[in-house]
């Protein structure tokens, strides 16, 4: 896990709230054993791989049930004590942190597929359910899922901070992929949002004002999901650039004659240098795209033929193909572990990651002038992107002892996202607001907007117990 730093600068406002020895009672006469108030356990509930830091909540309760969620919120409301789910613990940007103090809610004992609806399309399952083992169970079914933000996130966690990842340019985010929910809100009761239909225009669209709220409208305990088939073939390959310019060039041109690319992902030539060292590989030290085409045979074929004929036309080459299980496993292994092998490319560092994501036509420009900012800077860092739908990372390799590159890399984030802003983007394209980036949701959407919001939430949480602080800091 990235440690978290010490930086002032970086911390989220702390605003702790009492919890009384009577929840914890309450608590522990409920739940036995799956109460946790061991130093350790409620250390691993208070921080997520971002790298801010809090103190750790109070209590840790195991939920194995929906009825445990509903009666834990309905003790945590009782004592007005702020309430923070967690599942798998991978989000980036602070969404964990008992910033007002309260109890953790893991629900990762919640992990089972409730039920598989292969003619519908559909899955329902909980939410401490990770998304490879929701593939492992429904693998023979010839289904899958294909939401795949790299970690091996909880469905739950992703649902809440609407992730999408490698396949959202084919497949789209969590946002178009979930259609229905069980809900426990904050004063505990159960609520069911959406069905297995697979559209309604019944009501509010409560599923949607769900999905992306990061835990602070209520907690999620079932969730039902689209499901795609397998495709008939799949084919993956690695071209190299010459270019970060010409890698994005080919990515743009291919979206833009309508390539139904599966998966297309940029990583620079400092990424590829730290995974060939992290994985082993010898991939050509030089701007890459990692790409995947699914379909027919013969489809399979003429997309692929396509984007090789325009990387050709940027400069591309060593177009390398991966057609075998193993091959393509290793490539994309390769790829989902660029954080880690970024972090341990700099000893004792800590990486200070963003996200943000721009309309595909400013998607070079916006890359290329973040990178000039990062070269200059001096700081170590690694890019990756998901391209296609306009979403890339930077991670900036900080030394957690030093005052001034701290300082930098928050003022090459801030700028990072006021030049997406600035391009008709966002300030986080999959990693979700959290405490990290609250400021910017405001520059995005302006005041008006967030007061809508915070209206939302105080209708739905009057005693505001679920994950506060978070978002907009109400």
């Amino acid at each position: 896990m990235n440690a978290p730093t010490a930086a002032a600068h970086l911390l989220p406002e702390i605003k702790l709230r009492d919890v009384p020895q009577a929840l914890i009672d309450a608590l522990q006469a409920r739940f036995g054993a799956q109460c946790s108030l061991a130093q350790a356990v409620r250390e691993q509930h208070g921080r997520d791989e971002g790298s801010l830091q809090a103190p750790p909540p109070s209590a840790v309760v195991f939920a194995e049930s929906t009825q445990d969620v509903a009666d834990a919120v309905k003790l945590a409301s009782q004592y007005e004590v702020p309430v923070i789910p967690y599942g798998a613990g991978s989000s980036l940007e602070g969404h964990l942190l008992a910033v007002q103090g309260g109890i953790s809610i893991d629900v990762s004992r919640m992990n089972q597929v409730l039920s598989i609806n292969a003619e519908d399309l559909t899955v329902t399952v909980q939410p401490g359910i990770t998304r490879k083992a929701l593939n492992d169970a429904i693998k023979d079914t010839g289904l899958f899922f294909p939401i795949d933000p790299g970690a091996d996130a909880s469905i739950g966690g992703m649902c809440a901070t609407r992730a999408s990842g490698t396949n959202a340019v084919r497949y789209g985010t969590m946002r178009e992929n979930v259609l229905a929910l069980e809900v426990v809100t904050a004063s505990g009761e159960v609520i069911h949002t959406g069905t297995r239909a697979k559209k309604s225009s019944a009501g509010y669209d409560l599923t949607r004002l769900m999905v992306g709220s990061e835990g602070t409208l209520g907690v999620m305990t079932e969730i039902t999901v689209r499901l795609y088939p397998l495709p008939e073939a799949v084919s993956a390959a690695i071209c190299s650039f010459p270019s970060i310019e010409a890698a994005v060039r080919t990515t743009i041109q291919t979206i833009q004659i309508g390539v139904p690319i599966a998966r297309v992902e940029l990583i620079d030539h400092h990424t590829v240098r730290m995974v060939n060292a992290h994985s082993k590989l010898n991939l050509r030290e030089e701007p890459m795209l990692l790409m995947e085409f699914h379909g027919s045979p013969a489809s399979v074929k003429e997309q692929a033929e396509m984007v090789q004929d325009i990387a050709s036309e940027f400069g591309g080459q060593a177009f390398e193909w991966a057609s075998t299980p193993e091959e393509r496993t290793r490539l994309w292994t390769a790829r989902h572990n660029a954080y880690f092998a970024a972090v341990q490319s700099r000893p004792g560092c800590r990486a200070i990651s963003t996200d943000t994501c721009v309309p595909i036509s400013r998607l070079a420009d916006c890359l290329l002038e973040s990178v000039d900012e990062v070269e200059a800077s001096g700081i170590p860092y690694f890019l990756v992107g998901h391209v296609g739908d306009g979403n890339f990372h930077f991670g900036y390799l900080i030394d957690p002892n030093s005052a001034e590159e701290r300082t930098k890399a928050e003022a090459m984030n801030h700028t990072l996202v006021a030049r997406a802003l600035s391009m008709g983007g966002t300030c986080t394209g999959e990693h979700g607001v959290g405490v990290h980036k609250m400021g910017f949701l405001l520059d995005e959407t302006g005041t008006g907007a967030v007061d809508m919001m915070r209206a939302i939430k105080r209708a739905l949480d009057p005693k505001n117990i679920l994950n506060p602080g978070k978002i907009f800091a109400l």
